[in-house]
């Protein structure tokens, strides 16, 4: 499907590829990992012909059909929905030869193009787009609006729903999360297990690369190294590579340490919450994956507080939003130290609204809150990389909040942030997102809060980075409210979450994966209702569609038995292979083969079960509801 061969690659002095040889089959979803800067995004230029390698060829079958993301949006008078149907070449040529045979009255041609737009799905086309908007949180209402009327990270929405539409045999997606929601992303991870062709994905959210990615392609030193497995297999892996050298080894054991505290203090604590439990057993996992982090350029943690109040926010009754429009209703709870908590709910629920609030970015539109008089609160939202001064250094930011301090010193905390040498002192306008929002982190840091509000966080940061923060946050001794679509940062180091629907803002009772299925649920029956307010005469033919449930029961029930054997079958097989893995013998260099095939397999029976678990609840559901 897709070949680099003795590929070399340079810009302007930096290399970039050297002699990499490279094969990635047809239907393989490939997660493209790196540290920033490494040639990501200039491998998708190589692909797409708007970069030509200096030595060696890219090559695919000709006549391939390949889509990406357009990462420019013009403020067009269109509608959104016509603007993704824009999407489908196939479908916009064939109408225009409809337009033209029915202006020349060419009955024959009407007829051939008539059956070509039924073989190609044409006439429920405009259903298939409603479907993909609806999914990355667009509204009914807002289908019909103008492009011009969205802002930059909803037409980037917009940009992404006219390349999943579009028919293709492979599919480039370049941080395809970052202007989503976790509804959003959960409901993309979907899709694209769903997709058939070829995927190339450059993501730096670990979850979403495990439950989409059969395989990883690591750059590094100018190499690309391909793994079979998720990006946890990779982990693995690449951890088990570092371990075999002495340094990285050594410094390793230090990192396990210090994970090790915090997996034995929230042991301690999780005794009952499922949430809990759950990052628990996501901190121990990141002992295992530490090692494949050592060698990361971020090392730095919070302060301590100066002051930590026993109560930093006390709201009582509380109504927010905008002017005369109220967002959130009756909002009552207390934030204390020690809190972590994870902030769930559809796109437009209120999150953001709730964050700002806590913020003293707006005020309660009724009922009383109240900040701590020794309240400092360390806030973080996407708008506030904007507020940099493009002129000043990171260094002249630093010394605007601590004139005291010697530049020696801010240099080294700096540098903590990979803000080296030459980049400490340059200007900030020529700075990427990802490097603004690091610097936005690290003034956050210093200035020892006692409350964090993180919206959005890990938007362009990369995997280094945001493991990082991660370890970081561990640490911290305040309060902590976060909106992310991160899951791992939301499972590693919340323990309590909040779903915002409906107005209101409640203790949600379960961990990301029940979340998980409420969404699933809630895009269902939004569907549903959806369906009855298209077509209304459905109500009048209950007699016929209770006759049709009835036909239904037999083949479903039939279904539900051998999906059934299916899970049995494929728990089995992954007991197995988890057992195997267990054996040290499996990780000696005389049996690498031997584990990339267990690897491998596993990450193949993985997603085999996720898919057979994810039928038999639908088909179960069906089932049921047909039995009700």
């Amino acid at each position: 499907m897709l070949k680099f061969t003795e590929l070399a690659l340079r810009r302007g002095t930096k290399e970039l590829f050297r002699d990499v040889n490279l094969t990635v089959h047809a239907g393989q979803k490939v997660g493209i990992t790196g540290g920033n800067g490494v040639g990501k995004s200039s491998l998708f230029a190589l692909i797409q012909g708007r970069l030509h390698a200096d030595t060696g060829e890219v090559s695919f079958p000709k006549n391939i059909k390949i889509a990406h993301v357009a990462q420019e949006t013009p403020a067009l008078d269109q509608t959104a929905i016509d603007y993704v149907l824009d999407g489908d070449i196939e479908l916009r040529q064939l109408e225009n030869k409809i337009r033209i045979a029915e202006q020349k009255d060419d009955g024959e041609a009407l007829a051939h193009y008539y059956s070509e737009m039924e073989s190609i799905g044409g006439y429920s086309a405009n259903s298939h787009a409603a479907t993909l908007l609806h999914g990355l949180g667009f509204t009914s209402a807002q289908e019909r609006q103008s492009v011009k009327s969205f802002s930059g990270g909803w037409r980037m929405r917009l940009n992404l729903a006219q390349a999943l539409i579009r028919r293709s045999d492979m599919l480039l997606l370049d941080e395809p999360t970052n202007h989503l929601d976790l509804d959003a992303v959960i409901w993309l991870e979907n899709w694209l297990r769903q997709y058939k062709g070829t995927l190339l994905l450059i993501s730096h959210d670990r979850d979403f690369l495990d439950n989409v990615a059969t395989h990883i392609a690591h750059i590094e030193h100018a190499q690309i190294n391909y793994y079979t497995g998720n990006y946890s297999a990779f982990e693995l892996r690449r951890a088990e590579q570092l371990a075999s050298q002495q340094s990285a080894f050594e410094k390793q054991q230090r990192e396990i340490q210090h994970m090790h505290k915090f997996v034995e203090r929230f042991k301690a604590k999780a005794t009952k919450a499922r949430q809990a439990q759950s990052r628990v057993k996501a901190l121990e996992r990141m002992e295992i994956i530490a090692p494949a982090h050592v060698d990361s350029p971020f090392k730095f943690q919070f302060q301590t507080a100066e002051k930590i109040p026993n109560i930093l926010i006390n709201l009582d009754k509380v109504d927010a939003g905008y002017a005369d429009k109220t967002i959130l209703s009756q909002i009552k709870f207390s934030i204390r130290p020690g809190d972590r908590i994870g902030l769930l709910g559809h796109n437009g629920a209120g999150k953001s609204t709730l964050i700002k609030l806590l913020a003293g970015e707006i005020q309660a539109q009724h009922g009383e809150i109240h900040f701590a008089k020794e309240l400092k609160t360390g806030y973080f939202a996407q708008h506030q990389l904007e507020q940099l001064d493009p002129e000043a250094s990171p260094l002249l930011h630093l010394q605007r909040i601590d004139k005291r301090a010697t530049e020696s010193e801010l240099r080294k905390y700096l540098g903590g942030f990979a803000f080296n040498k030459d980049m400490a002192l340059d200007p900030v306008a020529p700075l990427s997102g990802g490097e603004k929002a690091r610097l936005v982190l690290a003034l956050l840091v210093y200035q020892k809060p006692n409350l964090l509000l993180l919206d959005e966080p890990t938007n362009h940061l990369d995997l280094e980075m945001r493991h990082a923060l991660t370890i970081a946050m561990q640490s911290f001794e305040g309060a902590m409210i976060i909106v992310s679509h991160d899951r791992h940062l939301l499972r590693t180091v919340t323990d309590t979450l909040f779903l915002v629907s409906k107005g209101t803002a409640e203790l949600f009772e379960g961990d990301l994966d029940d979340y998980k299925q409420w969404v699933n649920n809630e895009n269902k029956r939004q569907k549903q209702n959806s369906d009855k307010e298209t077509n209304p005469d459905s109500a009048n033919s209950s007699t016929r569609h209770n006759t049709a449930k009835r036909a239904q029961q037999k083949p479903l029930q039939n279904k539900l038995k051998k999906l059934d054997k299916q899970l049995e079958q494929l728990t089995t097989k992954k007991t197995s292979i988890e057992s195997a893995l267990a054996d040290d013998l499996n990780y000696t260099a005389e049996n690498k083969d031997t584990l990339d095939s267990l690897l491998a397999e596993q990450a193949k029976i993985n997603t085999e079960l996720e898919h057979v678990e994810i039928e038999w609840m639908e088909t179960s559901e069906a089932l049921q509801n047909l039995n009700g």
